[in-house]
């Protein structure tokens, strides 16, 4: 450390007395020039540091402050509104006139069944027996196969039957969200989110749509359950009606809830629709057991069940929770609520002028011509 001392210090000395003696013939010459210079010289750093610390005062504030997110505009609610009491309506339509057409079916099926039997007359076991063995291997497989499967579907519920296809097309959906190409159309029109520019279409989609498998198993699950009760009070058409109505309602009131709070996130699952199914069949039947998977053991009746549904979900809606979307679990519940006291009698009870207004337009003749008519005088023809 000496050493480096003293280097220093007769480096720092030699410099100094070249510095001066350079700086000393420079004024010999020109005196006036040197001092005009060095004033100049001064000047340019003083305006250059004053510039620079005025420039530093006036960042440092600006630096300071924490960058404030940009503010989200509320969304307006009337097209989802309108889009709810339009949807709901159409569902229960389209409902009256399913169950008017297969009413109808199944009315000229028997017809004809019974027509067939009285021509034909029925074929003995030995015709059958022949026809069997002119078929080949892979024929009389593929007919067995088929059997199997029309024996599994007869030995269905009617309410199981009408949720095999929710349940398919839940699983369609749960596949097309592992393909990556269709991400961005998965989140458009399959979550729905009140700030979203699709704002109706997504309300029904997103009932289908379920990212994790656990989610939708546990979903499906409960639906399957509660399906055959509700079926048997309700029939297979006044439940996809009632399924598809709940669904909406509750997209409804989950933009209801994030548009007052403004908490703006997306949400997807058919929750909302399964928690309508629930609260109906736990309204209609309060007395049932209802068992716990993993607790069978535990039992509890479907009123008490139901209470405690709606208090989870009440106080998750109120603390704020983000896990699951409470205010479209409410939504729903209410929604079966209301339809099972005064929906049913509001709405499905009240579709005869409409059904016969349909039998009206679906059997008027076209084309026809009335008996004892001369062809082209009574059509007004000249």
């Amino acid at each position: 450390m000496a050493w480096r001392g003293y280097i220093v210090k007769t480096l720092t000395k030699t410099e100094f007395v070249r510095s001066s003696n350079t700086t000393w013939s420079r004024y010999r010459l020109n005196p006036y020039q040197q001092q005009v210079r060095c004033f100049r010289r001064e000047t340019k750093r003083s305006e250059t540091n004053k510039s620079s610390i005025e420039k530093d005062s006036k960042a440092s504030p600006s630096e300071n402050k924490t960058p404030v997110p940009p503010k989200i505009r509320r969304p307006s609610l009337f097209k989802p509104l309108v889009f709810t009491l339009g949807f709901t309506g159409c569902s229960f339509a389209a409902a009256a006139i399913l169950q008017y057409e297969n009413l109808r079916a199944k009315l000229r099926t028997a017809q004809d069944q019974e027509s067939d039997e009285l021509s034909n007359g029925s074929h003995d076991i030995t015709y059958w027996h022949n026809w069997w063995n002119q078929l080949s291997a892979f024929q009389k497989q593929l007919i067995l196969l088929m059997s199997m499967v029309d024996d599994f579907w007869s030995s269905l519920t009617e309410g199981q039957k009408a949720v095999t296809g929710i349940i398919a097309l839940n699983a369609v959906v749960l596949c097309c969200w592992r393909i990556p190409s269709m991400q961005r159309n998965m989140i458009k029109y399959f979550t729905s989110n009140p700030v979203s520019k699709t704002q109706c279409l997504p309300m029904v989609a997103s009932t289908f749509s379920h990212y994790s498998v656990i989610h939708m198993v546990a979903n499906m699950y409960v639906l399957w359950t509660f399906s055959s009760g509700l079926v048997s009070l309700l029939g297979k058409e006044q439940f996809i009606a009632f399924y598809l109505s709940a669904g909406v309602t509750s997209s409804m009131v989950s933009y209801m809830c994030k548009t007052a709070t403004g908490r703006f996130h997306p949400s997807l699952g058919a929750s909302g629709a399964v928690m309508a199914v629930l609260a109906a069949v736990c309204t209609k039947v309060p007395e049932a057991k209802l068992g716990i998977i993993f607790l069978p053991m535990v039992t509890l009746s479907a009123g008490h069940v139901l209470k405690a549904l709606i208090a989870f979900d009440a106080t998750g809606l109120f603390l704020g929770w983000r896990f699951f979307d409470h205010a479209a679990h409410l939504g729903g519940a209410l929604f079966g609520l209301w339809y099972v006291a005064d929906g049913h009698r509001f709405i499905w009870r009240r579709r005869e002028p409409f059904v016969k207004l349909w039998h009206s337009l679906r059997s008027k003749p076209t084309g026809e011509q009335r008996p004892g008519a001369r062809p082209g005088v009574d059509r007004g023809e000249r």
